[in-house]
């Protein structure tokens, strides 16, 4: 530690465990085990060695200066912070050592939060770092939103825009929250005056952008785009913010009780490039809650760590029934085609429904949806329903909540192709999980639905490949994926005639083995084994004679027959 702690705490209303630790940008500190309570205030940062009676509401975050989380002995620091009213305790983490199971049942027992604090930075600077995020929340208090030394330039160029288009103006992140307006005028339309009072866009009104496929044109167009007027809706234009070819927001200009520029497409043009760089920034300021909220996500989805922690990271209560839809690329297009094509579809799943949450993966996203059953339980919004917008929430058993994760399957692997330079995707919805914390075997099974998707595609068993299914939908497959991986390692490690044959004959092209597989996979059929090799038949014969005949495998034998079947789905796309 580079400087003695005061003795006196640092104290400031309203601040909560989620807000303080939303402000550290830079991964000071991890979350091991989350609060009893849901989000427990926060009043004041001190140290382990620096007092106190105990006498505290609870609502103390706790330094503890000592062993580090690995060691048992730390297990006194946390039954000291509980006794002295603390709502969480940081201590040192020892990279790459777990933390000492004591110690995070000692946190359990106790309610309290528990963190550590990365081995390469000091007591000082965390304690800095926290009664920053206090202060912060505190200036914050009663305004809705979080401060910001930016917000003023912001305001100023929604102004601008205003003046030069004519209109009335919202820029929006691409989660359509607003970040700045301009000043609404009293002929202003019903979806403005909700979302300036909400904060954000209505879900009801995202379902229908999105189900009109404005928001598709949106995130794949560089221009400005035009929605007529309509109804009660006046005309509108908005046009994409971006850095380069990734997404930042849009802003959005609105005909209220007059008529917008006849330059106004200019106008908004020029504004897409001024605020830019106001939104990096703002994504800088949200970049530490964005890597938390993604490795929440990730520890939920792969069943790393403390599911009930990650759901409580996210938001999500953790009986809340879910499933997790995945969209991997095809196979085929080039990287910047699937890059730009999996951020498009980042932004349209993270619309489907409120509280949807999207996991971004090199060449796939996962994606966390919210299948609430009642008013109170999980993230949940207006809800759609096999890719269209049903503008309430979706009720029923599982079967009826399961279409709709099926419904978002087929809608992102629909939209790939049809964007400009789209690459292919296969989209897989995983069963519904009853609560948040079995999210990840839904994840698993929608992973094993893509893996089946590609394998028909592979062996040719469908005139046209399927681009979406569920667990329904891929049949036995599933478990016949299962059986493979479980068999894998006796295959590997066996021997004999079927062995040589595979592995001689994958050595020199797998000319062989891809025979075998087309004519197995029909059943025998010498002639549709053939058309499916684009091959005369007369050739697959030969092929087969020689297989019996150089490795004395006969086909006529079931036994051989099974084993000769697991091997070629064993070796994959040879």
């Amino acid at each position: 530690m580079t400087s003695s702690p005061p003795r006196e705490p640092d104290r400031a209303p309203g601040a909560t465990l989620r807000r303080v630790l939303a402000f550290d940008d830079a991964g000071t500190l991890r979350l091991l085990l989350a609060p009893v309570d849901t989000d427990p205030a926060v009043r004041a940062v001190v140290f382990g060695d620096s007092g106190g009676d105990g006498t505290s509401d609870g609502d103390r975050l706790v330094l503890a200066v000592g062993p580090p989380a690995a060691s048992p002995e730390a297990v006194a620091a946390v039954h000291d912070a509980a006794r002295r009213g603390a709502c969480a305790v940081v201590l040192r983490d020892t990279e790459g050592v777990p933390p000492a199971p004591e110690v995070l049942a000692a946190a359990r027992e106790s309610g309290l939060a528990l963190l550590v604090r990365a081995a390469w930075t000091d007591w000082a600077d965390t304690a800095s770092l926290l009664r920053s995020a206090l202060a912060l929340s505190a200036a914050g208090e009663g305004t809705g939103r979080q401060p910001s030394a930016h917000a003023d330039d912001l305001d100023a160029l929604a102004s601008a825009i205003a003046s030069s288009t004519g209109g009335s103006i919202t820029i929006e992140d691409t989660a359509f929250r607003v970040l700045a307006h301009s000043a609404t005028l009293p002929e202003a339309d019903g979806v403005r005056r909700s979302t300036i009072l909400g904060g954000r866009v209505p879900e009801a009104r995202v379902a229908e952008l999105r189900r009109s496929g404005l928001l598709r044109a949106l995130w794949s167009s560089r221009d400005v785009i035009r929605r007529p007027a309509s109804g009660d809706s006046p005309e509108r234009l908005v046009i994409a913010v971006r850095n380069g070819s990734e997404v930042l927001g849009s802003i959005w200009a609105a005909a209220d009780g007059r008529s917008l520029s006849p330059r106004a497409d200019d106008a908004l043009r020029r504004a897409a490039d001024a605020a830019a760089p106001h939104l990096i920034r703002h994504r800088l300021r949200q970049s530490g809650s964005v890597r938390r909220r993604d490795d929440a996500l990730r520890g939920l989805l792969y069943a790393q760590g403390d599911a009930r922690t990650h759901a409580w990271s996210l938001g999500v209560a953790p009986d809340a029934p879910c499933a997790v839809v995945v969209a991997e690329h095809a196979g085929g297009s080039a990287p910047t085609s699937v890059r730009r094509t999996l951020d498009v579809l980042a932004l349209q799943a993270a619309s489907y429904r409120a509280g949807a949450l999207v996991l971004r993966e090199a060449e796939r996203l996962l994606v966390l949806l919210p299948l609430a059953e009642g008013p109170d339980r999980g993230l949940r919004g207006p809800g759609t329903r096999n890719g269209g917008a049903s503008g309430r929430d979706t009720h029923g058993g599982p079967e009826e909540r399961g279409r709709d994760a099926l419904g978002l399957a087929r809608e992102l692997a629909s939209l790939a192709p049809s964007l400009p330079g789209g690459a292919s995707v296969r989209a897989g919805a995983g069963p519904v999980a009853p609560s948040a914390l079995q999210a990840a075997e839904s994840c698993e099974e929608a992973a094993l639905v893509v893996r089946v998707l590609g394998e028909r595609e592979r062996r040719g068993l469908d005139r046209e490949p399927l681009r979406y299914a569920g667990p329904v939908e891929a049949g036995p497959g599933l478990d016949v994926l299962r059986i493979l991986d479980a068999v894998r390692p006796l295959w590997e490690s066996g021997s004999g005639p079927v062995h040589d044959l595979v592995r001689t004959d994958l050595a020199a092209g797998g000319r062989l083995v891809r025979s075998l597989g087309a004519y197995l996979d029909a059943s025998g059929d010498v002639s549709l084994a053939a058309e499916r090799l684009v091959l005369h038949p007369n050739t697959l014969r030969y092929r087969l004679r020689r297989i019996r005949e150089r490795y004395g495998v006969d086909l006529d034998d079931p036994d051989t027959r099974l084993l000769i079947t697991l091997a070629v789905r064993l070796t994959g796309d040879v």
